[in-house]
């Protein structure tokens, strides 16, 4: 595989729904507003280079939403389009939120051809939980088996 985006793999899929769109064209998306949300605005990745961004876009499929031209909104997978996913960087821009597009991008998500069939698709949140459970997300019912390696945050510029 070249190190062009995972979306380059699968045909594009695009949604409308009064006036928005959600697209997987890799090309719609805009790097600096990605980038500012989740360095500047978001809990879990405060101050995250834009080469991290970038390198992390590239080898995930890809969730724009849009309002015309103008992004309004981001999620990305990282999977083996197999037996896993991981769903990560869920955003609605403050603009747009309280019309239900952070609904409509996951629903969008979760059925995506790529990603039907899968034994296990997680996430984390601090604070969406009611959000994710009314799509089946729920609490690990093993939290005793799940370990992970947990780094500082890494170096703003790198």
């Amino acid at each position: 595989m070249t190190p062009e985006t995972i979306n380059h793999l699968f045909p594009i899929q695009e949604y409308e729904r009064d006036g928005f769109q959600i697209s997987t064209d890799p090309a719609r998306l805009n790097l600096d507003v990605v980038h500012d949300f989740l360095a500047n605005e978001s809990y879990w990745s405060p101050g995250v280079a834009r080469e991290r961004v970038a390198r992390q876009m590239q080898y995930s499929l890809c969730f724009g939403l849009y309002a015309g031209a103008q992004q309004a909104g981001f999620a990305r997978v990282i999977s083996d389009f197999t037996t896993f996913a991981y769903l990560a960087d869920v955003f609605v821009l403050r603009p747009f939120r309280g019309q239900g597009l952070g609904k409509w991008l996951v629903q969008t998500i979760l059925s995506h051809p790529e990603l039907q069939g899968l034994r296990r698709f997680s996430l984390n949140t601090r604070d969406a939980h009611g959000l994710y459970r009314q799509f089946g997300f729920e609490n690990h019912p093993h939290p005793e088996n799940y370990l992970i390696i947990q780094r500082p945050h890494p170096h703003q510029g790198q």
